[in-house]
């Protein structure tokens, strides 16, 4: 349930576009939103209250002065760009077992009663499980629902962008019948099923990647939703003529502990 930090007057989203993470391997995602939030300087503007997520609280991951680092974060906040039509959920903690189905409804719920216009998820998943196809060309992919793919599949096509390729359903045993497989991407499959039958429109942005240090997919990732949705200006390298956009990213001050915070002096 989504809850305004503004009771007496929730943000009016209708025809915007949501931007939301899939808690997914490398938190690939969540880090290409903190990346988004971060650089537009976007406004918190509610939360998304579930018992879905794992409970936390912390300090404001975004903090730019002493001033507005002790204000208080959760686990899902709502953050709005009204000049670009633009909404964004943040999620910071991971589902609670069997909870995915719920709140994947909460959320779809909040989609419609809110009326905006469609929804991209940023997701990734597991490098090692690609077979033979997709270990071909970029290692990122696209998905539209068919209630946004009549709209935008020129332009993706025009961007030369790789539909997120289907997998046999029994490898070996019958190659013929295929199925959309998402290793370790969380709930991105049945976001994207659920968007499909409902008739809202979604597109799925991912990354095949593997753990560890995942800030060089994030940028990868947000590089690419930023080839369609223009969020920030690219720059052009003179030597290849290639899109450089990663030092235009505000990397927000919570990454300085992505990490954790070092070893103690004291240890040694």
């Amino acid at each position: 349930m989504f809850v305004p930090c503004d009771r007496a007057a929730g943000p009016d989203l209708r025809g915007f576009t949501l931007l939301a993470p899939a808690v997914s391997v490398g938190n690939v995602g969540q880090l290409a939103i903190d990346l988004v939030i971060s650089t537009l300087g976007m406004t918190k503007v509610g939360y998304f209250y579930t018992d879905c997520l794992v409970p936390m609280v912390g300090n404001n991951p975004y903090a730019t002065a002493e001033e507005n680092s002790t204000e208080l974060s959760i686990n899902a906040e709502v953050y709005s760009l009204p000049s670009r039509k633009l909404v964004v959920l943040q999620i910071r903690s991971p589902f609670i077992k069997n909870k995915y189905r719920a709140f994947s409804e909460a959320l779809l719920a909040w989609v419609l009663s809110s009326k905006c216009a469609r929804v991209i998820l940023l997701s990734s998943s597991h490098a090692y499980q690609r077979d033979d196809e997709q270990l071909l060309g970029t290692p990122l992919r696209y998905l539209l629902t068919p209630a946004l793919e009549e709209s935008v599949s020129g332009l993706m096509q025009g961007l030369k962008w790789k539909e997120m390729e289907k997998v046999a359903a029994y490898p070996g045993v019958n190659d013929t019948e295929k199925v959309l497989n998402i290793p370790g991407g969380g709930i991105t499959k049945l976001l994207f099923t659920e968007c499909c039958s409902k008739g809202i429109q979604m597109a799925v942005l991912l990354k095949f990647c593997s753990e560890g240090d995942n800030i060089p997919d994030a940028f990868a990732l947000v590089n690419y939703l930023n080839e369609w949705l223009q969020l920030i200006k690219c720059e052009v390298s003179a030597s290849n003529n290639s899109t450089a956009t990663s030092s235009q990213w505000t990397i927000p001050s919570s990454w300085r502990l992505l990490f954790g915070s070092g070893l103690p002096p004291a240890l040694f």
